[in-house]
This record gives structure tokens, sequence and C-alpha cells, in this order.
């Protein structure tokens, strides 16, 4: 079972750890966060729970079938929802979730969105070796041919030319959790995570 946690992405640092080796460490402002509603196979068809982080946000940016949401919780200025899957016992309607609860956790993994990086050519997006870069070559960075002639004349689904790179939902597994401070709420893991400084990341441990 996993219990997570959102945050915010404040940037990236160096700890040193027990042995006195330095880590890079990504610091996360993470939580509070609360429980807006608990599913249960009965009511909706699975178990889960769905958490909303605690931030100040404008009146006007909440619609009323939000506020109600939340007044339900008894809690207001909620912007990011997520769901966690999976059966919480200990969690009901209204409970918070700080980083308390990642105490005894070792290993988390994050999802987030990563960096969006415009359009790019297949070179950069997909690794491309690209063409010879000789005078003359006229094929230093194009894609090559992408479909037959005769047939069955037509270019396949799926085929890896230039567009739009980032911006996609982007899990990492397996990251260490360094360590935590419970007064201010921060969460160090060690590594890089997706996306900007400031962006929404969902932070998963196992229980």
């Amino acid at each position: 079972m996993k219990i997570g946690i959102l945050g915010r992405k404040v940037g990236m640092t160096q700890v040193f750890d027990e042995e006195r080796c330095v880590l890079p460490v990504t610091v996360i402002t993470a939580g509070p966060c609360v429980v807006l509603q608990k599913k249960t196979p009965e009511t909706d068809g699975y178990h889960a729970v769905q958490i909303g982080l605690v931030e100040k946000v404008g009146r006007h940016r909440i619609d009323k079938a939000m506020a109600g949401h939340q007044k339900k919780a008894g809690t207001a200025s909620i912007k990011a929802v997520r769901e966690l899957r999976g059966e919480f016992a200990d969690l009901s309607q209204g409970s918070p979730i700080t980083v308390e609860n990642f105490e005894d956790i070792e290993t988390v993994e994050v999802v987030g969105t990563s960096k969006g990086k415009g359009f790019q050519g297949v070179v950069k997006r997909h690794k491309f070796g690209g063409g010879r870069a000789t005078h003359g070559s006229m094929f230093h960075r194009a894609p090559g041919s992408i479909g037959q002639s005769s047939y069955p004349s037509r270019v396949f689904k799926g085929m890896k030319m230039a567009g739009r790179m980032g911006g996609h939902t982007t899990t990492i597994k397996n990251l260490r959790l360094v360590r935590i401070d419970k007064e201010k709420g921060l969460m160090l893991i060690r590594g890089a995570l997706p996306g900007s400084r400031g962006s929404l990341v969902l932070v998963r441990g196992l229980r």
C-alpha cells in the first residue's frame, strides 16, 4: 500500500550523509494535504482516497462544485487534487497528511510534469544520429525516409518524427528519501525530479 502527498518543487541542493559523502537532492515543500473523499467498492467500485494540497488560493479560482466538495471535508483553499488507489484503513474524510507520514519510509516514487521544450527535430527529440557532416551532404539532421512509395504508400502510426518535446507526465521510481523536516514541511529526495521550480509533484512511498 502506498501513502502519497502533494507538494511543490523548490530546487536542488546537496547534503552530506552519515559517511560524509555529498548527495545531490531535490527539495520539496510537501503538504499539508487533506483527504477530500474516500472511495469504496460499494459507492465507486474501487478503493481510493482523494487528497488535496492546502494552498492560498483566491476565492474566484474555486468553483461552487469544488467549494462544496471542500466544505464536506472541513477545509478550504485547495487547488490541486489527486487520487491514490488503495485501501487506507487509517484515513478518513478530513484526515490530514503531512511529511510525518513518511517518517518510516526510505524509498519513494515521484510523479510530475516534465519541462516543455517546444518544437524539436528528430535529432534532439528521438536521439537520431543524423547524416554525414561533410560538404554537400544536404542530410545533416534530417529524419530520412518515413514511408514507402508503392506499398502501403502511407506513413505508419507512431513514426518517430519532429514535434513538441516535453510537457508529459513522468514517473521516477526507487528514489531515496534522504531527509524530512517536520517544522518546515520539507522533503529531501536524492537526484533530480521532473518539472521546473514551483511545479506540482506527487510523492508516493511504500508503507
